[in-house]
């Protein structure tokens, strides 16, 4: 009888192991499967979101990428460049839409991508850190160069902007930023119609860059 029972759990465990064999694996989760794009700002490149990516793997994420252009030059030869790799992005993946994180003047590169550009119908969340949405007046100390010129409040740039919708389409908009930036002034020009403005007491510039708490956030929202 005893060794019937043993037979018989010996069975069901073997029955047990085989079924997990089989069993298909589990879908990959919906939320951090969509692919993220990280566009960096003036005198930046991928290397400054070094500690965004570790946050945003840590958080299950696979798909990122980041786009790195010539600050110098127009923000709107730099928005055809992002134009592109999203296209690129999509193609790779498969998806249907992207998300795309900012940082600084990267914010007028998505802006103009996605305002100018009919960008907005490939998007589904933006996330702009510390970004020179509405222009900077520091970017008086950099005006040799075409990109700041455009940033520049009151700039022909900036108008064009102006004329269209902050938010377009269906994508979820979200801004961090603060007034211990020192960069961005009025610090508020990071905020747009329509988004979810949040006020971080207190971070420089900079340091939203290896800020993990805000990163962590970006990362929810994204995931949300």
């Amino acid at each position: 009888m005893r060794i019937r029972q043993r037979l018989i759990a010996v069975g069901a465990a073997l029955v047990a192991a085989a079924a997990l064999v089989v069993a298909p694996a589990a879908p990959a989760n919906a939320a951090t499967s969509t692919p993220v794009i990280f566009v960096h700002g003036f005198i930046g490149n991928s290397s400054n979101w070094t500690t965004a990516l570790s946050v945003f793997r840590a958080g299950g994420f696979t798909r990122l990428y980041t786009y790195d252009y010539n600050w110098a030059g127009s923000n709107q030869i730099s928005a055809a460049g992002l134009r592109d790799k999203v296209n690129q992005v999509k193609a790779q993946t498969g998806a249907s839409k992207v998300a795309i994180v900012n940082h600084s003047m990267g914010g007028l590169v998505t802006r103009w991508y996605l305002e100018e550009m009919g960008g907005s119908a490939n998007v589904s969340h933006v996330a702009s850190i510390a970004g020179a949405n509405h222009g900077t007046t520091y970017a008086g100390a950099c005006l040799i160069n075409v990109s700041c010129i455009e940033m520049y409040p009151g700039s022909l740039f900036l108008l064009d902007l102006a004329d269209g919708d902050e938010t377009p389409g269906t994508a979820k908009y979200r801004t961090w930023y603060s007034a211990c930036d020192g960069i961005i002034i009025p610090y508020t020009s990071t905020r747009l119609d329509g988004a979810t403005n949040t006020n971080v007491l207190c971070e420089t510039h900079l340091g939203f860059l290896t800020n993990t708490s805000v990163l962590t956030q970006i990362r929810g929202f994204i995931a949300a």
